[in-house]
């Protein structure tokens, strides 16, 4: 399946690996709207969403929308659904990427930052996925994908950062709820997730400067597994809490060293796997 003209809303794309989904599915000719909220240049982030919209164009999109929005806010996300429907003439999938963190044990975690992760990762994503549902329900091929980890009950991925991980494990709870409540309307909703950390802001100037993101991938991996979660039958593909590398062997790509920002250093697994 092409994605030429198709209509893609992708929350956090200004860079990273929802920029990065973007550009890959840009590549197939897809109309991509990308909500995030840095409009301005940021002296520890790359990039806009103007800039980054230069880039998907670039890459060979139809139509691409940066689109300032805040997800904690549900103006903000009626505004950035009712703008891309406006603008694209629909919205065929919803990549649900935007998300914070803060790796804090409870006693070090701020009732900021706890309402932070909450209001991006759980409510923002739960928000933008009930403002998206009246679109797909007309769409052909309708897919909500978040960037959520497997659902996994061991004590060991809460206990050193547990306002983290509940607030990912809500979205993944997103995932788990939409895939049967949107069975009739065909509509899938997955989950994708990497096995290794990814050179990213957050694993650079949070996790673990330059020593943890020369053991990462790049967010290409990711990017790749999503664009072949997305070309599934939505009716057939729900439900699935996937790991970008079981995807890409389930197409019959084994060598992931094109991936590896450094191949010469050993990975670090990622969270949750």
């Amino acid at each position: 399946m092409s994605f030429k003209n198709k209509n893609i809303l992708i929350t956090g794309g200004s860079r990273g690996i929802g920029k990065a989904i973007a550009m890959r599915l840009a590549a197939d000719g897809a109309n991509i709207a990308i909500a995030a909220k840095t409009a301005e240049p940021h002296p520890k982030l790359e990039g806009t969403i103007y800039t980054a919209a230069e880039d998907i164009k670039a890459a060979g999109a139809g139509k691409v929308l940066p689109l300032q929005a805040d997800i904690r806010f549900e103006e903000s996300i009626e505004q950035a659904v009712q703008s891309t429907v406006s603008e694209l003439g629909g919205i065929d999938i919803l990549i649900n990427n935007a998300s914070a963190i803060s790796l804090t044990p409870t006693e070090q975690t701020e009732a900021k930052r706890w309402d932070l992760m909450h209001g991006i990762n759980v409510r923002g994503t739960f928000l933008m996925s009930k403002a998206c549902i009246p679109h797909l329900k007309k769409s052909h091929n309708p897919h909500i994908l978040n960037l959520s980890p497997p659902l996994n009950m061991d004590p060991r991925w809460f206990a050193p950062h547990l306002a983290y991980t509940m607030s990912k494990y809500g979205m993944s709870m997103v995932v788990f709820g939409l895939a049967e409540e949107l069975k009739p309307h065909r509509i899938a909703a997955n989950a994708l997730w990497p096995k290794t950390t990814i050179a990213t802001a957050a694993v650079e100037n949070l996790l673990g400067g330059d020593f943890l993101m020369q053991r990462s991938r790049t967010p290409e991996i990711v990017a790749d597994a999503a664009y072949y979660i997305l070309q599934r039958p939505s009716f057939e593909c729900t439900g699935n809490f996937f790991i970008d590398e079981e995807v890409l062997s389930a197409e019959g790509i084994t060598d992931f060293t094109k991936y590896a920002v450094n191949p010469n250093q050993k990975l670090m697994n990622d969270l949750f796997v």
